[in-house]
């Protein structure tokens, strides 16, 4: 009979044979190797399965919250910093197309179509979020451009657009078509800036707090006409032209007969045609080259009325050494649409304490990373 320890002996070589075979490479995701980036940039998932992700916002921790456009809000912690969310939380559901999320002293602020929320202490309880406390009810319910983006200004305000109930018409009550901004408590709504169709993305100047807003153009005059706007807010109560006029010089065949175009402010910089120019961010991070600094990124959500669709891409406006002025206009990232097929539609960023920046996508509801090792 042969000795018990010769079978593990023979069978030793067999194993660690076995141990060292490489496996096959992951496979790089199909998609986002379609984005493409300046030399030096990568993207990759920060989370994924985040259902119609919108509006972004960072927590005090580093969590990253998630508004949407369809009942509910997301929590995305990161905890070891690699990178890449942990979890995808759920924190609240059977809102109102809560698409809009701001962060101060630690209270989420969630924007529904018609009135805003306050969780308290959120981020020690995001399992168990706390029950809202309403803040404000003084928002209008209808749904066409009915999406808020809410952020807090440098003046501790918190901003709330209301946009045109319309394609284009004359507002039945003053409040639409503006910019408006309250106290964190939701007392003193006051209306900042008038003439504004549809702004689903704002921020203010890192040099002289001015805010600057993206505004959509009206629909139905053509494939090119009128292009959407990049606007720059120097003081409250300012008219931006809707709907009177678009993108500073086109007149609305109804509503602009007799008026003056100098009248209004006109944009800082005429972006693409029905792009859909959405949740604008300045780049204040350090992780980018240096001509990227202060200046600001806009996630174009997309063409949905041109024969030929164009967006689904992230551009970069260039600006002044004084920070005011518009100097250029060109693509950052695209690739989200291929041929006259979309698969993704980009709609918020987010600069991250690391200088790489998150962008959200309400197609492929999924948060992108992107960032920059040169």
């Amino acid at each position: 009979m042969k000795p018990r320890y010769f079978l593990p002996f023979l069978l030793a070589p067999l194993a660690l044979s076995s141990a060292v075979t490489p496996g096959p490479a992951p496979a790089a995701d199909v998609n986002l190797s379609k984005i493409k980036l300046p030399s030096g940039f990568s993207i990759s998932y920060f989370a994924q399965n985040v259902k119609s992700a919108r509006e972004l916002a960072l927590g005090p921790d580093g969590t990253v919250y998630v508004g949407t456009k369809t009942d509910k809000v997301y929590a995305l912690p990161d905890r070891n910093k690699d990178g890449r969310a942990d979890e995808v939380i759920t924190l609240a559901t059977g809102l109102n197309a809560p698409n809009g999320v701001a962060v101060r002293n630690g209270s989420l602020y969630v924007a529904e179509i018609n009135r805003i929320l306050r969780y308290d202490n959120v981020g020690t309880r995001l399992k168990q979020p706390p029950k809202p406390v309403v803040v404000s009810t003084a928002l209008p319910d209808k749904d066409w451009h009915g999406y808020r983006y809410i952020a807090f200004g440098p003046d501790d305000k918190l901003y709330v657009p209301v946009g045109a109930p319309c394609n284009s018409c004359l507002p039945e009550t003053p409040i639409y078509a503006t910019i408006n901004r309250m106290n964190p408590d939701g007392s003193g709504l006051e209306t900042f800036a008038y003439g504004v169709r549809n702004t689903v993305g704002f921020d203010w100047s890192p040099r002289d707090k001015a805010l600057w807003f993206t505004d959509n153009g009206r629909d139905k005059l053509g494939d090119n006409t009128p292009a959407d706007e990049l606007n720059r807010a120097t003081k409250p109560g300012q008219h931006f032209g809707f709907p009177y006029f678009f993108a500073g010089d086109v007149p609305d065949p109804e509503f602009g007969k007799g008026k003056s175009a100098a009248t209004y402010v006109k944009p800082a910089r005429k972006l693409g045609p029905h792009v859909a120019a959405l949740g604008m961010k300045f780049y204040t991070g350090k992780q980018f080259p240096a001509k990227y600094h202060n200046q600001i990124l806009i996630p174009e959500h997309g063409s949905w009325n041109r024969s030929s669709k164009i967006g689904y891409r992230i551009t970069l406006v260039t600006l002044d050494a004084a920070g005011q002025q518009a100097t250029g206009y060109q693509t950052f990232a695209e690739g989200w649409l291929q041929g006259q097929k979309s698969w993704g539609r980009p709609v918020a960023l987010l600069v991250m304490p690391d200088g790489s920046i998150l962008v959200s996508d309400d197609q492929n509801d999924a948060v992108y990373r992107i960032s920059y090792k040169g």
